[in-house]
């Protein structure tokens, strides 16, 4: 059994790598998937497990305490830890720090909805939350599109925009940071929302033809970030029926409301990635919902074990 860090595993990942190898892990069998949320608000404590015949299980625990960045911006406001286990005899093969794994699988799961769902050649792209999300967001879209020109930042809280942006201007050019989140919205290609709201803040006038919005903040049941115009206007999309039906906020609220119905909900990654599903016009606005099952992580998890075992 390996224990794998942070620090051992991340410089050896690449955006583009980690996008394959979940769009190949959508090839395999359908995962099997289980989850257990407990909460204390506002903080929470998220298990979730996934079994994939061909490749192995995974289970995945992490605390969300969302004030820790406040208390004192070192402390992460996710933390936790995933256990790997070999698929032929059930074997621990090793224990996977958490951020490093919530980190990749979290942006790799939004470009590659990207990749499948955005229209070719985006020149800019809107990142709404300043959080610990948001700075490998903008860089896993800088390495999977080459063709962005521009990345705006939109926080409640401008100055932690503003550090953002600092920070990573060092190697991505391009960064700028808006009060405006209305006129961001209006200008983006690719537009990428993760917070901790429980309000929708998304709202559909706000939106040219042919943006793709990915969303990735609402990971409960009362939390949502798009506003019911939004989702009216839109081709919507999830990473899996099984994480997110039942389970988000984003999805689920507005069902109960009848303000959609499952079938529009026009399929998941495991349709996308067959191409049974997609964007079918240029003006449309395809909505991809990021609900980071734990299929993802198990596929995620297997390919750092592989490069972190390819390098000793």
């Amino acid at each position: 059994m390996r224990l794998i860090s942070f620090e051992e595993a991340d410089p050896l990942l690449e955006w583009s790598q980690i996008a394959d190898a979940m769009h190949q892990g959508h090839s395999l069998p359908k995962a099997e998937i289980g989850d257990l949320l407990l909460q204390s608000a506002p903080n929470a404590l998220l298990t979730r497990g996934a079994w994939i015949d061909g490749l192995g299980m995974a289970i995945k625990s992490m605390s969300v305490f969302p004030e820790n960045t406040e208390r004192d911006p070192a402390i992460p406001s996710i933390q936790g830890g995933v256990l790997l286990f070999e698929g032929k005899t059930g074997g621990l093969k090793a224990v996977i720090d958490g951020i490093l794994i919530t980190k990749w699988k979290t942006a790799g799961d939004s470009i590659l909805g990207a990749r499948l769902l955005a229209k070719p050649e985006p020149k800019t792209h809107v990142m709404v939350g300043a959080g610990t999300v948001a700075a490998s967001i903008i860089e896993a879209y800088h390495a999977e599109f080459p063709s962005i020109e521009r990345f705006v930042i939109y926080n409640r809280t401008e100055e932690r925009a503003k550090v953002l942006a600092e920070t990573l201007s060092k190697k991505i050019p391009g960064i700028e940071t808006t009060r405006n989140l209305a006129d961001a919205c209006k200008r983006a290609d690719i537009l990428t929302s993760a917070t901790m709201t429980t309000e929708p803040i998304l709202s559909g006038e706000w939106f040219k033809p042919g943006t793709h919005v990915d969303l990735i903040g609402a990971y409960k049941p009362n939390m949502r970030e798009a506003k019911d115009d939004l989702l009216l206007k839109s081709s919507i999309f999830v990473d899996s029926r099984d994480t997110t039906f039942g389970h988000i906020g984003e999805i689920e609220i507005p069902l109960k409301a009848g303000t959609i119905c499952r079938e529009d909900v026009l399929g998941d990654l495991y349709d996308l990635c067959a191409k049974s599903v997609g964007r079918t016009s240029e003006n449309e606005i395809t909505l991809f919902k990021n609900g980071g099952g734990a299929h993802l992580d198990l596929m995620t998890g297997i390919h750092v074990f592989d490069k972190c075992d390819k390098s000793v």
